[in-house]
């Protein structure tokens, strides 16, 4: 049983922003992102939505890939970005660890870090775990 995108996942929003998974495993995923203009907001700052996207998306992808064999579906819940320090070049680095695995939520925390390996964001996401839809989407 494998998981079969609904949309390619050239033409999603990931791809939009850049998104690359560098590493991935049930309790931990890494990714980046490349600064550019288009995900900055007016004032050169990278968007905060961003960072909360990156977090959502790559914690989303853990869990579901985790629990997809157990004919689980998983998606955002709860995403709360604490926004630290600005970054204006250079990559987007995230770093997500599951801290808990329960039977219908899990919570990851992902670090947001910039070249210089400072922090720039925490976030923490909750992940829904529910049954697949009867169509398997």
């Amino acid at each position: 049983m494998s998981i079969e995108p609904v949309v390619p996942l050239d033409r999603t929003f990931d791809a939009l922003y850049g998104l690359e998974i560098l590493e991935s495993g049930e309790d931990h995923i890494r990714a980046q992102v490349a600064v550019r203009d288009e995900v900055k907001q007016p004032m050169g700052l990278v968007h905060g939505g961003v960072f909360a996207s990156i977090a959502e998306s790559i914690t989303s992808a853990a869990t579901a890939v985790a629990v997809f064999a157990e004919g689980k579906a998983a998606q955002g819940l709860s995403n709360q970005t604490s926004f630290l320090r600005p970054i204006t070049e250079g990559t987007i680095h995230a770093d997500a660890r599951r801290r808990h695995r329960g039977r219908t939520t899990w919570v990851w925390e992902v670090e947001i870090t910039d070249d210089a390996g400072r922090l720039c964001a925490l976030v923490r996401m909750t992940i829904a775990v529910r049954d697949l839809p009867s169509d398997g989407r």
